[in-house]
Parts: C-alpha cells; structure tokens; sequence
C-alpha cells in the first residue's frame, strides 16, 4: 500500500489533485457525446468537426500560450486555465448553435492546453529535478484512478436516460475545475524565472533548435502508440478478429490497471537524458513488437484472439509507461527554466502536428491492408528505436536558446 501513497507534502497534493480533475473528465467523456447529440442536439458529423477545429487550434494556440506561460508562471498559468476550464463547462448546457458550439470546443482546447502547461512549469518549478519525474508518474497512476470512477460515475448518468442527469454531468465537471483552480492557488509559490529583455527574441530562436526540434518529432511519432491503443486496436479487434465486443472494456480496464500499478517503477531511470533515451528505445521496440501481434490476432480464433489481444495491450501500455517517463524529463529538465513554456509549447506543436495524421494513417496501414500494414507501423517504431540514442545525444551536446 504504501508503494502506491505518494510522499508527503506538495508530490502527495498534486497526485490527489491530478485524481479530483480526473473524476470530472472521465465523467464529461464517458458521457458528452450524448450530450452533445441529445442536450445541444448536434449531428455525429457536426461534432466530428467540433473535435478537429479544436485539435487544429490546438496546434496553433500551442506556442503563443506557452510563451504566455513563461510570462505569467507555472502556478498562475494553471489556476487560470483550470478557471477557464470551469467556464467553458459551465457555458455547455447554453450552447444553442452549431457555431457556438465550434467556438467552445476551441476555447476549451486552449484553455486545457493552458492548465496542462501551467501545471508542467509549476511542478518543475516548485520541485527539485530529482523529484520531479517521480511525482509526475504518481500524479499519473492517481489521474488513471480517478478517471476510472469518473467513467463509471458517467455511466451511472447515462443509465438514468435523462436530459437532467446529463446536464448535471456536465455542471459537476465544471465544478471540480473551479475547485481545482482554487486549490492551485493554495499550493505553496513556486519562483517565477524571467528572463532579461536582451535575451528576448530568443523565443523565436527556439524554432531554430532543430536537436530539440527533432528530439519533439520523435515524440511525436512515439505518441502513436497511444492512438494505436485507444483507437485502431478496437477497430481492429472489431473489423478483423472473432474477439466479441465486451473484450474492448476489458482492454482499457486492462491498460487503466497497469498505469495505476506500474507506472511510478515504470518511471526509475529517467534521471538522466542517456537514461531518458534508454526508455525511449525500450518503449519503441516494445510498441514495434505489438504490431505483428495485433496481426496475429487477425489469424486466431476464440480465447487464443482474446489472449492475443490482451497482450497487445500489455505490450503498448508497456511502452506508454516508459515513453511517459521519458518525455516527463525532456519537459522538465531539459529546456531553460525562464523559457520552458516555449519550449514545452514547440515541442506541442511539432507533435500535434505529426498526430493530425495519425488516426487516418495508422488506419489505413492496420485496418485498410487487412493486416500487412502492421509491419509496417512495426518498421516505424523501429526507427525511433535507432534514432532515440542520437537525438538525444543531439540534445545533449547542444546548449538550449536562454539555458
């Protein structure tokens, strides 16, 4: 038990915060698509276009608000995006157009983006660097354990089949994000680096980084995984194996489990950037080795396509623990104290941008093919394996823009 119980003082607050927040969201998501069908009335193809102008602004609104993150602190950047968040929770139930539906979905996307980023320079702020991976990984297990009684707490809302549990859904989201930003402001001040006026335009030179800029590509195709999990391996299981549907929950439960349980050892050894680029490399054979796998069971049949399948699942959640690791340490102790938002925000750019195509490509290679593209996707994962020692060591013998 005690394995799982944070340490004491500020890691344990943001880890039993990062659970309240968590509760929330996996209320709104188990639910807000009927929200938005039954509430707000919207058609499927109508939010389809509410999710990608709002991962599109994402993209674009990445960079400026880390910039602005630098400007105003970690702690005050995070209270105010969480603020926002409650705002923009709390306007849902009024929306009464599709249009004004679009504009919300793109301020909550920035404001989220906001909080996210407020929250990675507070922690690495307000914590000495040896600390700093270790509390992001308990905030994650306990951020997987409040999203699992959030989606159970969401289900219980749609079993009541009412316009007004739905509704409620929503308020109480926006309730926990105000709560969340006033508990922020009450966590202990964290010193705000600024930076001098000379070294100023340096934050359009971060661009220019091209080791960082690489080092964020890289990211960008390891964050596939994650779609390769939530998305194509369903559509998968569903379109090209036996395996019958309730294996789908089993699957995320599956995956939800193995964070809460692994996810702070999972964490041991991304100290250091050589130890950073060890687990990249682990993870990206790990996911490499999942593909074939996920093609395999394609070819099974009965309880070995499910056992198949839940080891697919192990596999990827395997590299979700050791690619989280990683990326944690590039966010916290590799860009310069007084510009981490700008970096943090390029980095969100550059990886964004890569997971725009994603969801369709990965698609058509695993879906589309029949099963061959597997091995393909497989090959991807294998270049980031080779190229994770020498884009680090890149970022390493490379001195960052205001370090």
């Amino acid at each position: 038990m005690s394995r799982l119980l944070p340490p004491p003082g500020l890691p344990r607050a943001i880890a039993y915060q990062s659970a309240m927040v968590a509760v929330g969201s996996g209320m709104f998501l188990t639910g807000s698509i009927v929200f938005f069908t039954v509430v707000l009335g919207l058609s499927p193809v109508q939010i389809g276009i509410g999710f990608s102008v709002a991962g599109l602004a994402g993209v674009v609104t990445s960079l400026p608000l880390g910039a602005l993150a630098d400007r105003l602190g970690g702690q005050r950047s995070w209270a105010l995006g969480a603020l926002g968040s409650a705002l923009t929770f709390a306007v849902y139930p009024l929306i009464s157009s599709f249009a004004g539906f679009v504009v919300l979905m793109v301020v909550a996307a920035a404001t989220d983006s906001f909080a996210n980023a407020g929250r990675t320079l507070y922690t690495a702020a307000a914590l000495p660097a040896a600390d700093r991976v270790r509390t992001m990984a308990y905030a994650r297990a306990y951020l997987n354990t409040g999203f699992t009684a959030g989606t159970g707490l969401g289900a219980v809302a749609l079993a009541l089949d009412s316009t007004d549990a739905l509704v409620a859904l929503v308020l109480f989201n926006a309730a926990l994000s105000l709560l969340n930003a006033v508990l922020v402001t009450r966590l202990p001040a964290a010193p705000v680096v600024r930076r001098d006026r000379a070294a100023g335009s340096s934050r359009r030179a971060v661009l220019r980084d091209r080791p960082y800029a690489t080092a964020a590509l890289l990211f960008g195709v390891m964050m596939f995984h994650a779609v390769i999990l939530v998305e194509i391996l369903p559509l998968w299981a569903i379109t090209h194996t036996d395996a019958p549907k309730p294996v789908l929950g089993a699957m995320l439960a599956l995956n939800t489990v193995l964070v809460i349980a692994l996810q702070v050892p999972a964490a041991r050894g991304a100290d250091s950037l050589p130890g950073a680029a060890r687990l990249i490399r682990r993870g990206a054979l790990v996911a490499a080795l999942a593909c074939p796998v996920a093609a395999l069971a394609g070819r099974t049949g009965g309880g070995w396509t499910i056992a198949v399948l839940l080891l697919v699942v192990v596999l990827v959640t395997t590299t979700e623990l050791w690619f989280s690791a990683a990326l944690w340490f590039f966010q916290t102790n590799v860009p310069p104290a007084a510009s981490r938002g700008v970096y943090l925000g390029t980095a969100q750019t550059i990886s964004s941008a890569a997971d725009i195509f994603a969801p369709v490509g990965l698609t058509l290679l695993a879906v589309q093919t029949g099963g061959w593209g597997w091995w393909v996707i497989a090959a991807l994962f294998l270049g980031c394996a080779a190229a994770a020692g020498p884009a680090v060591g890149w970022v390493a013998r490379t001195p960052r823009f205001g370090g």
